[in-house]
């Protein structure tokens, strides 16, 4: 497949890019071994339709700075996909949003059981860590340190300091700061540290220096954001339709702002995104475009 080309016609770019990782993610789930009711589940959820934004960002990124086709950041874009669709079937259980859809399907421990679930969820989030650490899955060289700066940022963004740290405020385990700077706190674990690995990464592997990767590191933090805060508006929508929900057992920015007010946030926060983009100049045309689509989106 070849990289879509200037105007960005950013259907076009999301259309390839799905396609590539729908592909990719497909051949990574044959494995003839694996017990295959944990297969079947793995293949459900992984391949059952989503947005693939995490993996759009890491092609980008890394064709932004490289010029070359982003298929070299395959690795990297698979493991993001993994380690965010892990967190959804974990999400969906019962002790955390039980939920009994996603996507228009059944959720796991729907579809399943808990336990299928549960364990289906390790195996997407430590299979995201073996696909980093084969060489095999690298169709470029990639020189070893910058594999295992993608490793551990990772770790970092999906742990205690990141996506995982994010949850345990969000359901109120630990004390929660219901104001605007909380909440940003929040999202920042729980959506933003995914995009910022997911350019980071494409950064990285696209051989950025130092400064590019800061650069492109913070455009993928404030990108999350943006994406976060857009969806708090677009779940009001959705709220109601369903009859309401409970605001003290999800905090969001229209509960907390209104509104309109959450949308001009949304917005602040992608022109923010598109101003890190600065030292990539024309180059990063395309996230410049996802940007926008963040907050712009109607699902």
């Amino acid at each position: 497949m070849t990289e879509p080309v200037s105007p960005v016609d950013l259907a076009e770019v999301l259309g390839v890019y799905r396609r590539m990782m729908d592909a990719q993610l497909g051949v990574l789930l044959t494995d003839a071994r694996c017990t295959p009711v944990l297969h079947d589940a793995m293949r459900w959820v992984l391949l059952g339709g989503g947005k693939r934004m995490r993996p759009a960002v890491c092609f980008s990124a890394y064709h932004t700075v490289s010029g070359r086709p982003a298929a070299g950041a395959m690795a990297a874009a698979c493991a993001v996909e993994l380690v965010h669709t892990y967190s959804l079937v974990h999400d969906d259980l019962p002790a955390m949003d039980d939920d009994s859809e996603r996507r228009g399907r059944a959720t796991v421990h729907v579809k399943w059981d808990e336990a299928t679930a549960i364990l289906s969820g390790d195996a997407l989030l430590t299979e995201a860590f073996r696909i980093l650490a084969d060489p095999g899955s690298w169709s470029d060289p990639v020189p070893p340190r910058a594999v295992l700066r993608v490793i551990q940022a990772l770790g970092h963004a999906a742990g205690r300091h990141g996506m995982v740290g994010g949850q345990v405020i969000d359901m109120g385990i630990e004390d929660r700061d219901d104001t605007v700077e909380g909440l940003i706190h929040l999202h920042a674990r729980k959506t933003g540290e995914l995009f910022r690995f997911s350019a980071f990464a494409g950064a990285v592997l696209g051989g950025a220096d130092d400064a590019a990767c800061d650069a492109m590191a913070t455009f993928g933090e404030l990108l999350g954001l943006a994406f976060q805060v857009a969806d708090d508006v677009l779940d009001l929508y959705e709220d109601r339709e369903a009859g309401g929900r409970d605001e003290a057992e999800t905090p969001s920015f229209p509960a907390l702002i209104g509104e309109a007010a959450s949308r001009a946030k949304a917005v602040e926060l992608s022109d923010q995104a598109i101003a890190a983009l600065s030292p990539f100049g024309d180059r990063a045309a395309v996230l410049r475009a996802l940007a926008r689509y963040a907050v712009e989106r109607d699902h």
